[in-house]
């Protein structure tokens, strides 16, 4: 498909008299790979649920030309389901009225949870996994699906480093195939490493669209956190380098003697 699948026009959105979104634009092409970064409480999340169609915006409209796949931050189910059936969930759109899964709806899921290296869950329940286990399997939920534009907030919160790994590989892999990807992240270095576009929403400024080399800057980001924060270059690393929060108070150095 040529042309932009996924289009937010001045997106805005607000609870009571609180305004959480303002003036949100911007457009992705099929294959693109968009990181949304912003502090707790900027509206990201809020966000993805207007891109998902979850949640109806107060201002301005989204379009979207293919099949949307939305991995939320937590999921509850009101039955103890399976690893396996919860999975199986993301098949219900392909079903027929009352149509049961069929063994290749089984094997789908199956491969999907290989994919994110969680195949090893499959018969457990659901409520009792951790919350980067559970991350992995709606992860898995959404790609059986078919989507084409998978919305994920936060995919890799809840998980080690080891994990963040697989899925971010994956979600990189998968716009090779063609989809496109949506995620909020507290992580820049998520970007830096595999986004080919970066929605900034700092608070108290209009959000800032475009690719992390132009947007990104030590300026941008200390703006966005209200730390100070350096870009430091790291041969080996996907842009050349990465980016480091002043947490602490800078260190004063003792007078001499």
């Amino acid at each position: 498909m040529s042309g932009p699948v996924l289009v937010a026009d001045d997106i805005g959105h607000r609870f009571g008299a609180h305004t959480v979104l303002a003036g949100v634009r911007f457009s992705l092409d099929a294959a693109s790979f968009c990181a949304i970064l912003g502090p707790n409480g900027r509206g990201k999340s809020t966000l993805l649920k207007i891109l998902a169609g979850v949640l109806a915006p107060a201002h301005g409209r989204v379009r979207c030309m293919q099949r949307i796949g939305w991995v939320p931050q937590a999921v509850q189910p009101s039955l103890p389901l399976s690893v396996i059936e919860m999975v199986l969930l993301g098949r219900a759109g392909q079903l027929p009225m009352f149509g049961a899964p069929s063994r290749d709806d089984a094997r789908a899921a199956h491969a999907a949870l290989a994919r994110v290296e969680a195949g090893a869950l499959a018969g457990r329940l659901f409520d009792s996994l951790s919350g980067g286990e559970r991350q992995l399997v709606l992860m898995a939920r959404a790609l059986v699906g078919g989507a084409r534009v998978l919305l994920l907030d936060e995919p890799a919160a809840a998980l080690d480093w080891h994990n963040q790994a697989v899925i971010l590989r994956l979600l990189s892999d998968l716009t090779r195939e063609g989809l496109t990807i949506v995620m909020t992240t507290h992580a820049p270095q998520h970007a830096l490493d595999f986004a080919s576009h970066v929605l900034l929403m700092p608070q108290g400024a209009p959000p800032v669209f475009g690719p992390p080399d132009d947007v990104m800057t030590d300026a941008a980001l200390s703006d966005l956190y209200r730390v100070p924060v350096r870009r430091v270059a790291q041969p080996g690393l996907p842009r050349g380098f990465t980016v480091v929060p002043m947490l602490a108070h800078p260190a004063h150095p003792h007078p001499s003697p």
